[in-house]
């Protein structure tokens, strides 16, 4: 089955933006980390559970929301992830995004303690060789989301192609 990746402009699950001209990649993934998070907290609240997100920041300032959908009504996590970062180096190689962020769930050991925890993870990619992974840990009981532990590890970088 052929897959296929969607962006969502004016319509979208948890809206859009516009970033304010930035300098640093760092501040311009920030800005789109903060744009699409919350989406991620209002599942977990409502369903328990989200399926792979994403979003892109456009040369012109706009945060586009971006889906994967593969005519599944339930595909794997992988799969989605993958038709997701397909999409975002097509826009990556055309020049179109300047920064992309993959929103996941997973279970991660928390540095401090060793001990595991779900987390929300946000990879974030940059055209200007920026690439991290924030995992924010949290515990999800009765509908009410706790964060614990928020830290962070080098990214893939393999989104944008190094130039």
């Amino acid at each position: 089955m052929k897959l296929r990746w969607l962006i969502a402009l004016g319509f979208s699950i948890f809206g859009t933006g516009r970033a304010e001209t930035l300098q640093s990649p760092k501040a311009e993934c920030e800005l789109l980390m903060n744009a699409v998070l919350p989406f991620a907290e209002k599942m977990l609240k409502k369903d328990g559970e989200f399926f792979p997100y994403g979003g892109a920041l456009r040369n012109s300032g706009a945060i586009a929301s971006m889906a994967g959908y593969d005519g599944r009504e339930r595909p794997p996590s992988a799969d989605v992830i993958k038709l997701l970062k397909q999409g975002f180096v097509v826009g990556a190689n055309s020049g179109e995004f300047k920064a992309t962020v993959l929103v996941y769930d997973v279970r991660v050991v928390v540095p401090s303690s060793g001990k595991k925890s779900d987390a929300i993870a946000v990879a974030l990619n940059h055209r200007s060789n920026y690439s991290v992974i924030v995992y924010y840990s949290y515990e999800l009981k009765n509908g009410v989301l706790t964060y614990g532990e928020i830290f962070a590890q080098k990214g893939e970088s393999d989104i944008f192609a190094a130039k």
